[in-house]
């Protein structure tokens, strides 16, 4: 067991890197964006890069897991170089026809763009971005199937650092606003996309199956309205705040969204990234639910215990982002986004049933009924209470779409979560983290001393309600079994004396 939790740990820290790579940038440079863009134009970029994200999705058509999946099935591992070509060909003529498009409309309708808040020359910069993203994030996932990590973490530090570089030449030093943002998304993309060809181009095989493009299909378009809907469900409250409120009031609520991010981006996302490798690799194997259950229960342990840290200090936080006094306002919804990104966490291990069992489809149907059922409750509450109700909401259909998710995935595979101890960590967090909003002006120094008292307490209030057991408490208080744990991860799963200790219900 906790050999296998230390690969899960690894796979986390490793194989996600680059595809948190733009969140990261975006995260560095809020200062820069906050200060260079006006509050309008500030709404504006982060609606168009969630465009971005959507589109992305939208045109990888569920490939990336497809790739991994195939990549390792006995069925197809023979076939592992056509069926790289086949998916990638047929991924890069969808999107060059999106390109096609975008030139088209912005050549032939000029006069729709004038005066627009949205330029032309955006369009064309999105399309290119969408067709780059979607194959890198293809070859990234044939890397990630082959384990192949230290070449994973150089393509991502290498992106990581162009999009940087070349943000803060285009926005800070020659002022280009928007279009060099996404400038330097798209130059990065680029240049990323050349450092991978070399590595997956001899793993191709010029042979187009048919029939690998079919199960391929079948497999991942699912995942598409599964991926888009949890889009929706995340993003769409920003397209109507923008059609209800405006940009200006888009702008706090966006910044606030981004300061929660940094939930979803070090902790959330490189957990559900580097998940299904996992998953895959140990279904069927002896003890892969009690692994599963475990990894729930850790895994959330630490969506939560940010989540009180990133809540009690999201004043300092957007403070510190925010270049003008119009967005300090912001931290108020923070804690309510990040407790939608702690149930987004714990619904992705939730839905293991459905994808270890291929019932994509459900995964699908969940998502966009819950995506729906946001997008109701902000067109009726917006109006009335502004861009709070747009946070609650979303937390809102974020729970339902949770429990949904386990109820649907426990018909296929179930696996017997701890739930006293999932609806425990909830409780014991939210009440530390609500503290945020009763705490009194006082010494800035004695603030913070209490905060960081309340975020230790987290782990020790558990304690309290007998949270750990024997053999969890035993690694705990053991120095030499933290220190085995940390060593297992870097150097890799190798077999150890506790592996087993785990195990036990």
């Amino acid at each position: 067991m906790l050999t296998r939790l230390k690969s899960t740990v690894r796979d986390t820290l490793v194989y996600s890197l680059s595809n948190i790579a733009p969140k990261v940038v975006g995260i560095i440079l809020l200062p820069l964006y906050t200060a260079k863009l006006a509050l309008g134009e500030f709404g504006n970029w982060d609606l168009l890069d969630v465009t971005v994200s959507i589109l992305a999705e939208i045109f990888i058509l569920g490939q990336a897991t497809s790739i991994i999946l195939f990549n390792n099935s006995d069925e197809f591992k023979e076939k592992k170089e056509s069926t790289l070509f086949t998916i990638t060909t047929f991924v890069f003529v969808v999107c060059a026809v999106f390109v096609l498009f975008a030139e088209a409309v912005t050549s032939l309708f000029p006069e729709v763009f004038v005066n627009a808040q949205i330029h032309a020359a955006y369009v064309r910069l999105i399309a290119y971005i969408v067709l780059l993203r979607v194959l890198n994030n293809l070859f990234l996932a044939k890397v990630r199937a082959d384990e192949q990590s230290v070449y994973y973490t150089i393509v991502s530090v290498i992106k990581v650092l162009l999009m940087t570089g070349i943000t803060i030449y285009l926005v800070g030093w020659l002022n280009r606003g928007i279009e060099g943002i996404l400038y330097a998304a798209a130059l990065a993309e680029f240049f990323t996309i050349i450092i991978l060809l070399a590595k997956v181009i001899p793993q191709m095989k010029v042979k187009f199956d048919t029939q690998i493009l079919s199960s391929a299909l079948k497999f991942g378009l699912p995942l598409v309205f599964a991926a888009v809907g949890f889009l929706l469900l995340n993003l769409s409250d920003r397209y109507i705040i923008k059609f209800l409120l405006g940009s200006k009031a888009l702008a706090p609520y966006s910044l606030a969204y981004r300061v929660a991010g940094v939930l979803n981006m070090f902790f959330i996302l490189p957990f559900t990234l580097g998940l299904m490798p996992v998953a895959y690799k140990y279904f069927g194997s002896r003890d892969d639910k009690r692994f599963f259950t475990k990894l729930m229960t850790y895994s959330s342990f630490f969506f939560i215990w940010g989540f009180v840290f990133l809540s009690l200090f999201s004043k300092e936080i957007v403070r510190m982002f925010a270049e003008k006094p119009e967005y300090y306002g912001a931290y108020v919804i923070v804690p309510v986004i990040l407790l939608s990104y702690v149930f987004s966490g714990m619904r992705f291990t939730a839905s293991l049933g459905m994808l270890l069992t291929k019932n994509t489809k459900h995964v699908a149907w969940i998502t966009l009924g819950a995506a729906g059922f946001n997008i109701i409750l902000n067109f009726i509450f917006i109006p009335m209470f502004g861009i709070i109700a747009a946070a609650i909401n979303t937390l809102a259909a974020f729970v339902i779409f949770y429990f949904l998710t386990q109820i649907l995935s426990d018909k296929y595979y179930k696996i017997p979560f701890e739930n006293y101890k999932l609806i425990l960590m909830i409780i014991v967090g939210s009440i530390l983290a609500g503290v945020i909003y009763f705490l009194p002006t006082m010494n800035i120094a004695l603030e913070i001393l209490i905060k960081l008292v309340l975020v230790v307490l987290f782990p020790f209030i558990l304690f309290v309600f007998r949270f750990y057991e024997k053999a969890e408490l035993e690694i705990i208080l053991s120095p030499a079994k933290i220190l085995d744990f940390i060593k297992g991860i870097i150097k890799g799963a190798d077999k150890t004396s506790i592996d087993s200790e785990l195990l036990v219900p």
